[in-house]
């Protein structure tokens, strides 16, 4: 038994750093990585600035879509210089990388601000028609394959993706969020930006 169990903590080592090491940029991606992705995103994916989402845990299928839809023009904004001359390949090495970098959370600095998002998050609002954001993104924020992880993200940032899904500026994915971001107040926005800061 003891030579068993041995052997399988060798096994679950091996296959953690095989792991590791298949997550870890290589080739092209690499370069991609050190001199334009980290300028913003930084290195590991944990944006030090609130203006620029975080990409660590990001769900790796909706990182590779936004990606192509930034370099084909379907969503606008700066990404669209950076992601013009990505090929398939790099895109989904970027995808798989990013996505395998583990996440930070921060704690609310508004604890109060806070309560009032996770009701949101989890509730909605049935009076104004808001729906529950859980309903799609997961009680705990971490999206699907199509939707993006929330949990974790810069509050700013949301924000910032909040305001232009209701006002229809966001150029992709807006078919729902307009619906449901236009509905929302101001106070709403922050409270659910500051609640998802804090989610894990």
């Amino acid at each position: 038994m003891r030579v068993t169990a041995l052997t399988m903590l060798a096994a679950t080592g091996l296959l953690a750093a095989v792991t590791a090491q298949a997550a870890e940029p290589k080739g092209r991606v690499k370069e991609i990585v050190a001199e334009h992705c980290s300028l913003c995103h930084g290195v590991e994916g944990e944006s030090a600035n609130a203006v620029y989402p975080r990409l660590a845990a990001q769900n790796e299928t909706y990182i590779a879509k936004q990606l192509r839809d930034f370099r084909d023009g379907r969503r606008t904004g700066t990404m669209n210089e950076m992601a013009r001359d990505l090929t398939d390949d790099e895109v989904a090495g970027l995808a798989a990388y990013f996505s395998s970098r583990k996440p930070v959370s921060k704690r609310p600095s508004n604890q109060d601000l806070s309560a009032v998002g996770k009701y949101i998050f989890h509730y909605g609002n049935s009076w104004s028609g808001i729906a529950a954001c859980a309903s799609c993104h997961g009680e705990k924020g971490a999206g699907t394959t199509q939707l993006p992880r929330l949990a974790g993200q810069h509050p700013a940032y949301v924000e910032s993706q909040l305001s232009d899904f209701g006002k229809g500026s966001r150029t992709n994915d807006k078919s729902i969020m307009h619906a449901i971001a236009s509905k929302m107040t101001t106070l709403e926005i922050k409270a659910v930006s500051t609640y998802i800061g804090g989610l894990e």
